[in-house]
């Protein structure tokens, strides 16, 4: 975590948002007809909050949920993303996009203090707040508690359902995982939006966007209803494949001003792309390649390893903390009764050396007396 010594005594001096002036709109975004109808509706909404909540006076009956929370839900590489900021864009508002490295803080109490400053930062900018791979900060709560970093995920993801019922501007999640996120946020976000992966006729589409109409230099081979139709990919994998197929062209043999993108570039591009998703989708331990849902199987079955892993150390420490407890409360009375027994016998010596000083003094006065008496016996006979 990108931390420091300072923020625990001044608080986070870094920037914690990236501020994002929105160039894209939703023309640069490919998308089915059912996800653009709901951003269609997220903006209507934006659009006529002022309306609701000001003329219509909800806000006097209503002193929470003022603000807009939206969820992009679905694949990596559906457009959610850029939708967020083509939605930023049609508002005129600067999108603040979350920095989670700068976010998280090693100090207890301190992601949360951090969750509300960007807050507060989106609110004096009248900007749209953009959480993506929000998942990380909003996962569902642990129940159990026994480790302090449980403690402290379920403290910001409090914190931040608490914000989220104040903050009286847009909010944007964006989440590939949305079965991750805790359940309370359902309720505290206006509208789900759910981006599906595209069908072929949007993925010919796509093909075509991606390249620039009229300076980037195309072969007559070139198909992309074929390759639409051969690739089941997203949009992110699709813009991939065509930036390795224009990196592939320009490698081959010949004057730059002669080259030429052709179908078998982006065709290879493809394969390549295709190859990237089966090598991180490889495991050391399974002789077949593993299955995406193989993975999320075992990156979960590794997650609560890890949290019992987690428990049962917690429990160890706390038994060595109560033995160590135990051994020093008996070193405790053990001082205590060394303490008492030197008393006692520092009184015991005390009182030995006054009886013999006594014995002693008494001794003299005896002897002195009897000294006497001897002296003035002769003395009183003959007289």
């Amino acid at each position: 975590m990108a931390d420091s010594i300072r923020d625990l005594f001044f608080g986070a001096s870094r920037d914690l948002v990236e501020a994002v002036e929105p160039r894209r709109s939703f023309d640069d975004v490919v998308l089915p007809e059912r996800t653009l109808h709901a951003l269609n509706h997220a903006l209507a909404l934006v659009r006529k909050h002022d309306l609701i909540f000001r003329q219509w006076g909800l806000a006097e009956r209503h002193n929470t949920g003022l603000g807009l929370a939206f969820h992009f839900a679905g694949p990596p590489g559906t457009g959610k993303t850029i939708c967020a900021e083509a939605l930023a864009n049609t508002l005129d508002r600067r999108l603040l996009v979350v920095r989670y490295s700068e976010l998280e803080s090693r100090w207890v109490g301190q992601t949360a203090k951090h969750v509300t400053s960007v807050f507060r930062a989106a609110e004096r900018q009248d900007a749209v707040l953009f959480f993506d791979e929000a998942d990380a900060i909003a996962g569902r709560r642990f129940s159990s508690m026994q480790a302090a970093v449980e403690r402290e995920a379920n403290s910001v993801v409090n914190v931040l359902l608490h914000e989220l019922e104040t903050f009286p501007g847009v909010v944007i999640f964006a989440t590939n995982l949305a079965a991750n996120m805790d359940p309370a946020f359902e309720r505290r976000i206006r509208t789900h939006i759910l981006f599906e992966m595209p069908t072929a006729v949007e993925r010919e589409r796509i093909w075509q966007v991606q390249l620039h109409p009229r300076k980037t230099p195309l072969a007559d081979d070139v198909d992309f209803r074929a390759l639409a139709e051969a690739y089941p990919r997203s949009g992110g994998d699709i813009k991939n494949a065509v930036l390795k197929a224009a990196q592939i062209a320009t490698t081959e043999p010949g004057p730059d001003t002669a080259k030429r993108i052709h179908q078998r570039h982006f065709v290879q591009g493809m394969e390549e792309v295709m190859a990237g998703t089966a090598v991180m989708g490889q495991s050391l331990f399974d002789e077949a390649p593993a299955t995406a849902a193989g993975l999320m199987d075992a990156m979960s079955e590794g997650q609560e390893a890890l949290r019992a892993e987690l428990a049962l150390l917690t429990e160890r420490l706390d038994g060595l903390e109560r033995r160590q407890e135990k051994r020093l409360q008996k070193l405790d009375e053990r001082q205590e009764a060394a303490a008492r027994t030197a008393s006692e016998t520092a009184e015991a010596v005390s009182a030995a050396t006054r009886a013999r000083l006594r014995a002693t003094w008494l001794a003299a006065v005896a002897a002195l007396v009897l000294a006497l008496a001897a002296f003035l016996l002769p003395l009183i006979r003959s007289a």
